[in-house]
């Protein structure tokens, strides 16, 4: 089964897909930091994140989305953008067929560290203890992206609706 990890932005979009196979540690296949250009507008920046969304799901044929809720900040304008932004790639999976599980930052943190409080330092620091990252990411998006995807894997893992993500 392999998860499209997402930490939504319009800015920076963490992704990261995560494999697990039978009788063996989950494995990351990919991950990065797609990043937009301020210098194009909201729309292009929207696309832009459509067609890298396309790209890496056609690629790597994830069976499920794992993405962030959003928590409401006291900026609204960011609020709005990452909303948008989350609504592309909520989009882009449901229209090639995955599944689509919504985490909370809470359950994210319990799903990796054990304690729904964490901070981002006690995340960070667990995810390279979950699974092997063979270099040295220093993007907390991307390790945002693959703790939610951790968070997918770890919440179906005892779930019975696990054979509905299998393809066959």
């Amino acid at each position: 089964m392999k998860i499209l990890g997402i930490d939504p932005g319009f800015e920076r979009i963490g992704v990261a897909i995560i494999e697990r196979k039978e009788n063996q540690k989950d494995s990351l296949v990919y991950s990065s930091c797609f990043k937009t250009s301020a210098k194009i507008s909201f729309h292009e920046r929207l696309t832009a994140i459509g067609n890298e969304l396309e790209r890496v799901i056609k690629k790597y044929k994830p069976e499920a989305l794992a993405i962030e809720k959003l928590y409401f900040t006291n900026n609204q304008k960011t609020v709005m953008g990452v909303s948008e932004a989350r609504g592309v790639i909520v989009y882009s999976a449901s229209r090639n067929g995955l599944q689509i599980f919504e985490y909370t930052p809470p359950e994210i943190k319990v799903a990796v560290t054990g304690y729904g409080k964490a901070d981002k330092r006690m995340v960070m620091s667990m995810v390279p203890k979950l699974i092997d990252i063979d270099e040295s990411i220093d993007s907390d998006d991307e390790l945002d992206a693959i703790a939610i995807g951790l968070t997918c894997l770890a919440s179906v893992r005892f779930s019975t609706g696990i054979k509905v993500l299998q393809r066959k």
